[in-house]
């Protein structure tokens, strides 16, 4: 599980969005919605694969994206697996309206479909991987049992990684006062949050690839993080949505 083949246009990456669209992502958070938080931190995202997919006048789609935003019901906000090329020519991403309840496993359920249709394509393409921000506690199925068994799908570059985004105060024991010199989450790391302790186990451990790629961004996570950032702050969201952006590119 090397996680080092590079996305390219012949090669692209694949990346899965599960955005929870509760009633508590109009919360407040340093003064902005958490929704707007995270819109402005996806869009960013965007922009860095656009970026990273621009040679000189050329935009090349190196990724391959899904947006699903969820509460009780799923919705596909970019209707299907969409090119990076696609979603620039759109100017913007379609908006983010919270709803009610947070279904996370509905949405999960909906990221293994997608897979499994795309992964027989795949064989020489990096490593797919589902990027899941919430903000609270699911209210229906358990969502374990079907990340796990997306964690067992891959490809021979690896297989599908998951990365949570919890927006959370809750978690761990203190604030993250310095962002850029804190070394992650890890398996031995104590959570004080059951939510939290269920997606670090729906997490994956952090790819060395990618680590590279956010210590040339200043962020000093340690070898043995894993994919999985408490969004207590607007930048600690912001460095979740930059991990799913960062696949090794050709």
């Amino acid at each position: 599980m090397t996680y080092t083949v590079q996305a390219s246009q012949r090669t692209p990456a694949l990346i899965i969005y599960l955005i929870d669209i509760s009633a508590s992502m109009n919360m407040v958070m340093e003064g902005r919605r958490r929704m707007d938080i995270v819109y402005d931190a996806l869009s960013m995202a965007i922009r860095q694969m656009v970026f990273r997919s621009t040679k000189g006048n050329r935009l090349t789609p190196r990724y391959r994206v899904a947006i699903l935003a969820y509460s009780d019901e799923v919705y596909d906000l970019l209707g299907g697996v969409k090119g990076i090329d696609e979603i620039a020519a759109l100017g913007m991403l379609p908006q983010l309206s919270p709803k009610r309840f947070s279904d996370s496993a509905k949405a999960f359920l909906q990221a293994e479909k997608i897979l499994q249709d795309e992964l027989p394509d795949m064989q020489d393409c990096p490593s797919p991987l589902v990027c899941h921000m919430t903000d609270g506690v699911y209210t229906g199925e358990d969502p374990l049992p079907v990340a796990q068994r997306i964690m067992e799908m891959g490809v021979p570059d690896g297989k599908v990684l998951i990365e949570n985004i919890f927006i959370s105060d809750h978690v761990l024991e203190s604030p993250i006062p310095e962002p850029r010199r804190w070394g992650g989450i890890t398996r031995q790391t104590r959570l004080y949050d059951a939510h939290g302790e269920k997606l670090r186990q729906m997490s994956s451990p952090l790819p060395a690839t990618y680590r590279e790629m956010l210590l040339e961004a200043d962020y000093q996570l340690s070898p043995d993080a894993l994919m999985m950032l408490p969004g207590n702050c607007a930048e600690l969201v912001s460095v979740g949505f930059q991990m799913s952006a960062a696949t090794p590119v050709r």
